[in-house]
């Protein structure tokens, strides 16, 4: 078996609410947001600053339902300003297709539509059950 690590949630672009050094880690995501792109309290995820680049990881929190909070906390607080768009991103190791829940936020992080990538073809780009290639 051959697993892959496949992205199964995204949130793209939601803007940094808050930063707090001091509190123990994590980033705190409106409750929301994270049932629409089924990410778990708790969750690993991958955090990319599109603001100024950086990338770190941490785990999810859930914040607050409704009220477009995105706190990153702790050392990734360094990472961050308030202001600051960012893409939230959990993967799966499988070896199955993931048809992945990705959201878009508006300016304020309320759910703005689903994120569709139109060069995904209707199938999975590949069959996960067929050997590796050899380079």
């Amino acid at each position: 078996m051959r697993l892959l690590s496949l992205c199964k949630s995204k949130i793209h672009r939601a803007t940094v609410t808050h930063t707090d050094v001091e509190y123990i880690g994590s980033i705190a995501v409106d409750a929301d947001l994270l049932a629409r792109a089924g990410l778990l309290p708790g969750e690993k995820v991958a955090v990319w600053n599109v603001t100024n680049g950086e990338r770190f990881e941490t785990y999810a929190l859930p914040a607050p339902y409704g009220e477009g909070t995105v706190i990153v906390n702790g050392a990734a607080a360094h990472r961050c300003r308030a202001g600051d768009k960012v893409i939230i991103a959990a993967f799966v190791l499988t070896d199955e297709p993931v048809k992945p829940q990705m959201i878009m936020v508006d300016d304020r992080n309320r759910f703005a539509g689903d994120l569709v990538d139109n060069r995904w073809p209707s199938k999975p780009p590949l069959d996960l059950n067929e050997p590796a290639l050899e380079l």
